[in-house]
């Protein structure tokens, strides 16, 4: 056992195989990322903050907030907000670098991609921050017409800088719903507050089913690469991921009515029924009102009703 194996020499290892190695490696982690990124059971039982809320006291909260976030374009006002989540999250025993890398992972990709050409003064008129290129008058781009300078301009920059840190706050409140409340008690909170039941079982059974499709996927690589002995050309490998897609749908709309049938067998009328039982305290109402009163001086200071 202490013998260390050298193994092969760099001369006869192909590059194929090390390429196949990182596809493996590349769809297992985002399995594994996905699946860690909907599971959280283990932190909706931990004792913490909003954990000892009662989960309709929750939504409510979380809907008015992200609905007060949305409205507003104060920079200091969003960057107090998201401090707020943060500090949820810390009291809820949620570990911040987890929640942090679960929150900006997206954002960059979608937000940041969004707001890029808001940077620049060919889009945003406005003053310069940072001068990228000076193209002289008449500059042309086709039949568009470009300023004699191409600058980022600080109006854009702090357009964007908003529009991402809206975006930030309002995902780290959903997701702080997401992580602090079982799954179970999540839906039949959305029940109670009177959304449609049609909604809600659509969404608990997409939950319940999306891992087990995710474990076919892998399966059907795992599968593919352990009978493969060579690489097949682009237009086969093509036609194997067509064909895979093809038989997972005919597989999900067999299990689905294989599911519904057991259901029905079993007394399912289409309500979600768990044994728990809500109970408001005074906690919950306290953190109710809170959020629903800053929802609304979020909202007032939106429209220039309150000076900030």
């Amino acid at each position: 056992m202490k013998e260390i194996e050298i193994g092969p020499c760099p001369c006869c290892t192909v590059s194929a195989g090390k390429r196949k190695n990182f596809v493996q490696k590349t769809i297992s982690d985002i399995f594994t990322f996905f699946e860690e990124c909907l599971v959280n059971d283990s932190m909706a039982k931990r004792d913490g903050l909003l954990q000892s809320l009662d989960p309709r006291v929750k939504l409510i909260s979380m809907v008015f907030l992200i609905f007060a976030v949305a409205m507003t374009r104060d920079i200091r006002l969003l960057a107090i907000v998201y401090v707020l989540t943060l500090v949820s999250a810390w009291a809820s025993r949620i570990e911040l670098g987890f929640f942090l890398k679960r929150v900006w992972v997206f954002i960059p990709i979608f937000a940041g991609i969004i707001m890029i050409p808001i940077l620049f003064n060919v889009f945003m008129p406005g003053d310069a921050l940072v001068t990228l290129a000076r193209l002289g008058p008449g500059a042309h781009l086709g039949p568009f017409a470009l300023p004699p300078v191409i600058t980022i301009t600080v109006q854009g920059t702090m357009l964007a800088l908003t529009f991402v840190l809206r975006v930030a706050t309002c995902v780290s409140a959903a997701v702080l719903l997401f992580l602090t409340t079982p799954r179970d008690l999540l839906f039949k909170s959305l029940r109670s507050l009177k959304v449609p039941k049609v909604y809600v079982l659509t969404m608990d059974m997409c939950y319940r089913y999306i891992f087990l499709f995710t474990e076919i996927v892998r399966d059907f690589y795992t599968a593919k690469k352990s009978r493969a002995l060579k690489a097949l050309p682009l237009i086969e490998e093509q036609k194997w991921v067509g064909g895979r897609v093809g038989y997972t749908l005919i597989k999900a709309l067999s299990m689905s009515e294989k599911v519904h049938g057991a259901m029905v067998s079993r007394g399912f009328n289409g309500d979600i029924r768990i044994m728990h039982r809500y109970s408001i305290h005074r906690r919950d109402y306290v953190a109710c009102v809170s959020v629903i009163a800053l929802s609304i001086f979020l909202m007032l200071a939106s429209q220039n009703l309150i000076r900030v």
